[in-house]
């Protein structure tokens, strides 16, 4: 008996080890039930923790400059940039080509098709007849339409394409709802008896082998979630469609290149695929998020799901067509995606994700929202102190990376469509590439005037939708063009 015992034996008490390992189940599953009960962190803090987190960024970039050593803080990060852009361009990608054999329909899952309408009289209906025209036995899949209050035809639009489809499931909500787009989703889901739920908006595009594309992605076990390549549809129309074109196929090329490094796969909320025990056991979706997609992403890899792509076929969807929809649309997602990193921070950097992961979602922290906010404080200091910026480099690697992503991401939406291209060809892809280059520039506006706007004013969360009007579906796949 160890000396401190013999002298005090009454503090000795013999360990079953039995009961020591029961001891360790209790606080295992102790923590897990605060993991749950934390998925939805809700609206409490975020202001605070955003305003904290600009002032860090900001105190940082302009304290980097007051020191002589900053400019080797800033080599260290450059390097740590270099190596993560070299693993995400040279990462070798896992062709996924499968197709669900029509021999094998009979033992296929059920799959629940949902989709949440405010206000679509102008696509509604084009959407449920694709949907019924589907490749895929008609008792194997279900489609679920939700009418959230709209003040227009679409309830009206519904109720008559109910009586051509007896397989399709309208619920109609009223102004009293709550939740936005995740509430509406939330509400039907217990209606719904599919083995995969798919979401979609109402001016989605598919086409009639998606189902059969999509499912043997879901054979593998890991599989949570897969997320369909989008496409605009109305690319031809202006310079913000062809913009948001480049910039689909820019996100298809980041998506594949970090799943290959293992890194995080993405839901983007129109075409998105998730399996039913995943989605129950992550609690649904947050009804307390502006990006539900974003924030279900987090959350499915969080509880030890991936999350994979389907390159092709592309499901469509309609692009704003001027710079004013486009500024609301992008501050949405912006603060959508901050949000996330600002409920779910604890648990990012708990041993909940895997070090790829973490590595992965700190690099496109930096790059999507640390980088652009702390150009505001480098402006600001190179101006006054009347040097270079200091944040130069770090914004030249990762603008090499977006151009060789929007290039590469372009070459192979044409492979898929079966394009031979040739030199005038890659001539044209590195033309798009530049003019990506120069649409991209919005999101250095949008990304700091959402940490801003985050840090001083409390957000109140509604249902925020763009306006369809209803692109013209011979349009669909033209970004590959």
């Amino acid at each position: 008996m160890p000396e401190h015992l013999e002298k005090n034996p009454e503090n000795y008490q013999e360990i079953d080890p039995l009961t020591s390992l029961l001891s360790e189940w209790s606080d295992a599953e102790a923590e897990e039930e605060e993991f749950r009960s934390e998925f939805f962190q809700g609206l409490s803090g975020r202001r605070k923790k955003a305003a904290l987190t600009f002032s860090i960024i900001c105190g940082t970039t302009i304290g980097l400059h007051l020191v002589s050593w900053g400019i080797w803080v800033i080599v260290a990060i450059a390097v740590f940039v270099t190596l993560q852009t070299l693993r995400l361009m040279f990462a070798k990608v896992k062709q996924q080509d499968s197709l669900l054999a029509h021999e094998s329909m009979a033992e296929a899952p059920t799959v629940s098709l949902l989709v949440a309408a405010k206000n679509e009289e102008a696509v509604i209906g084009n959407l449920v007849k694709m949907l019924f025209q589907l490749d895929y036995p008609q008792d194997k899949y279900e489609v679920l339409v939700v009418n959230d209050n709209s003040t227009d035809k679409t309830g009206i639009i519904l109720d008559q394409l109910a009586t051509q489809y007896q397989q399709l499931k309208i619920v109609h909500r009223d102004k009293n709802a709550t939740g936005g787009k995740s509430g509406a989703l939330n509400q039907v889901l217990p209606l719904t008896k599919g083995d995969i739920i798919a979401v979609f908006d109402a001016d989605a595009k598919v086409t009639n082998d998606l189902l059969r594309r999509v499912v043997p992605m879901f054979a593998e076990e890991k599989i949570g979630g897969v997320q369909v390549r989008k496409a605009i549809a109305n690319y031809n129309d202006n310079f913000w469609t062809q913009g948001q074109a480049i910039e689909m196929a820019l996100d298809s090329y980041f998506q594949q290149q970090r799943i290959a490094c293992h890194g995080i796969g993405e839901l983007r909320g129109n075409g998105q695929f998730v399996r039913r025990t995943a989605l129950e056991s992550c609690g649904g979706w947050n009804e307390e998020t502006i990006t539900d997609d974003l924030d279900l992403t987090i959350r499915l890899h969080l509880d030890q799901w991936d999350i994979g792509l389907l390159e092709s076929p592309a499901v469509g969807e309609e692009g704003v067509t001027n710079a004013v929809s486009l500024w609301h649309q992008r501050n949405r997602w912006g603060e959508g995606g901050y949000q996330r990193y600002l409920d779910y921070w604890r648990f990012i950097l708990s041993n909940r994700l895997s070090w790829p992961k973490k590595f992965d979602l700190l690099f496109f922290f930096f790059v999507q929202y640390i980088l652009p906010t702390a150009a505001i404080p480098d402006l600001v200091m190179t101006i006054t102190r009347q040097r270079l910026p200091l944040i130069a480099p770090l914004t030249s690697l990762t603008l090499t990376l977006a151009f060789w992503g929007m290039f590469t991401g372009l070459r192979r939406a044409k492979r898929e469509t079966g394009m031979k291209i040739g030199f005038s060809e890659s001539l044209k892809m590195i033309g798009q590439s530049l003019q990506g280059m120069i649409y991209l520039i919005h999101w250095f506006i949008v990304i700091p005037s959402v940490a801003i706007r985050m840090s001083i004013r409390p957000k109140r969360l509604k249902w925020v939708k763009t306006v369809h009007e209803g692109a013209s579906e011979e349009n669909l796949g033209l970004e590959a063009n």
